[in-house]
């Protein structure tokens, strides 16, 4: 899946730009604060409709502007590009797809697929669970249709559980257990699938990169829970404590990815470049699993990525991303000397928010 041209205006600090972009990639260098992981996030916005790096859309527009404008042309994508346009004036968003508004955002997302990485993501190593529970529902989602649905109805009817019991109203939290149940498999089979089928990978991924310790990826949760006839008992089970603490302590939204080197945390023992190259193999995993589900190569969008990873790290990951002849590379530094060798893309400059071919 390639990107062919990309419109952006009132996005960040960019300038706005209406380019053709290569079929392999790119290479974006200028110093930091010029606006390279902004032009990454115009790039991914189209993917999700929304800030890769979490922020609500009236951050994303150009600041003093009246919103912004974003149009991905995909390659074989019949009829037209995909659009989303946000106007602070209500704070209202629209999306196009192919000429035809959508209203649901569940059938928008993943008309253009990319898998990002930015330098933050080393927390999906290193960081608190709710960033790996992000990491599973984001490629889940877009790896699967139904999977988006069930955890959008799992999150809606959690959140309705929660409120119910904060105001002390145990019997109307107990109405949304069905539709806590019924989601709620779904999304902790999917994540066991996953997980199952990922971990050899993941450790194949690991040594590819470098990294010689044996190392492991599992899920933390109760697999029981893949079933809908095992919430009731569980439910009932937590129902003093969930009316104590006015919050629901069963389910996917507490489950962990558990990344351990050497049988231990890597969270807690891993060196800040072992985190990195862990947080780098699970951004490969994504990518194959997406390409794997949705029959295309999806694009790679890199922040940074060969910071912090020594030479030979560097050769490697370089050599791995090599390795997919159809896929779109956009990756940043700050000079050319910060990139290894292999990585030979077309490259344009950003400064000061203006993008230069």
């Amino acid at each position: 899946m390639r990107l062919e041209r990309l419109i952006a205006r009132g996005f960040r600090n960019l300038e706005d730009l209406d380019r053709e972009l290569p079929a392999a990639g790119l290479a974006l260098l200028g110093p930091n604060g010029q606006g390279k992981t902004n032009l990454l996030e115009a790039l991914y916005y189209p993917v999700l409709f929304r800030s890769l790096r979490g922020a609500p859309d009236p951050e994303v527009a150009r600041f003093g502007g009246q919103g912004f404008h974003v149009e991905a042309h995909v390659a074989g994508a019949d009829g037209g590009p995909v659009v989303a346009t946000f106007t602070l004036a209500g704070r209202k968003k629209r999306i196009t797809v192919r000429g035809e508004e959508i209203g649901r955002l569940a059938d928008a997302i993943g008309r253009w697929l990319a898998v990002a990485f930015l330098p933050v993501d080393v927390g999906l190593a290193g960081g608190p669970a709710a960033e790996r529970r992000g990491f599973l529902d984001r490629l889940l989602a877009l790896a699967d249709r139904r999977y988006y649905a069930a955890l959008a109805r799992y999150r809606a009817a959690l959140a309705q559980r929660n409120t119910a019991l904060r105001q002390e109203r145990p019997e109307l939290a107990r109405a949304f257990d069905g539709v806590l149940a019924d989601a709620g498999a779904v999304v902790v089979a999917a994540r066991l699938a996953w997980v199952a089928q990922a971990a050899g990978r993941f450790a194949a991924e690991i040594e590819a990169l470098g990294e010689a310790g044996p190392v492991c990826l599992r899920y933390h949760g109760r697999a029981e829970l893949a079933e809908t006839e095992a919430w009731g008992a569980a439910l009932d089970l937590s129902a003093a404590r969930d009316r104590a603490r006015g919050a629901t302590g069963v389910g996917p939204h507490r489950d962990d990815l558990v990344l351990e080197l050497g049988g231990r945390p890597l969270r807690s023992v891993g060196s800040t470049g072992q985190q990195r190259t862990a947080a780098v193999a699970l951004k490969l995993l994504e990518l194959d699993t997406l390409a794997a589900a949705r029959g295309t190569e999806p694009a790679l969008l890199l922040d940074d990525v060969f910071s912090e990873l020594d030479a030979e790290r560097q050769q490697r990951l370089a050599r791995r991303l090599a390795r997919g002849p159809a896929r779109q590379v956009f990756v940043t530094a700050p000079r050319p000397d910060e990139l290894p060798p292999g990585m030979e893309l077309e490259t344009w400059r950003v400064e000061n928010g203006r993008v230069i071919a």
